[in-house]
């Protein structure tokens, strides 16, 4: 059986819904956030992608653009969240296959660093470190150091993004 990664259709909506709620333990959060950010200023269509096999959604990933507020400054950047993959179908590598694809489009475009809170056990294969080091901060959410993870897209994106990352009301 093959898997299709590919951007998101208006058609994909019920089943990306059901895959989050699946994977996120039978809640709706992750669900929900994912209608919040569709309809907010923050929602890149291009990355939001699913992988699809046989016609059925499996997984889904979702990145979508946030800010890093210094001193004085503001700067645009890239946030993962959520990432879900159909429960009996994880540790298959769908979710890294939507992550590389996901990261490839984010290198095409014009952000500096891709930011997210997630297991530090897994996303450092793909590149990702803690990001508070780096100079980066979050208030919005009490997370250890290590979940606070960030990835540069683009060479010197580090020393152009310092301050504390501020999640759009989607996320809130």
């Amino acid at each position: 059986m093959t898997i299709i990664i590919r951007t998101e259709t208006e058609k994909d909506y019920g089943g990306i819904r059901e895959v989050n709620i699946r994977a996120f333990g039978n809640r709706e959060d992750e669900a929900n956030l994912v209608d919040r950010i569709r309809k907010s200023k923050g929602f890149l269509p291009s990355l939001s992608l699913v992988a699809e096999e046989e016609g059925t959604i499996i997984g889904h990933l979702l990145i979508s653009k946030a800010e890093v507020v210094g001193e004085g400054s503001v700067h645009e950047v890239l946030v993962l969240a959520p990432i879900a993959v159909e429960p009996s179908r994880q540790k298959q590598g769908i979710g890294g296959r939507l992550i590389e694809e996901g990261l490839s489009r984010c290198r095409q475009l014009d952000y500096d660093v891709l930011l997210l809170i997630g297991h530090p056990e897994y996303y450092p294969r793909f590149g990702f470190r803690p990001a508070r080091p780096l100079g980066l901060e979050l208030k919005q959410f009490p997370v250890p150091d290590e979940v606070f993870m960030g990835l540069e897209l683009k060479e010197g994106g580090w020393s152009r993004v310092r301050g504390e990352l501020k999640y759009p009301e989607a996320f809130l």
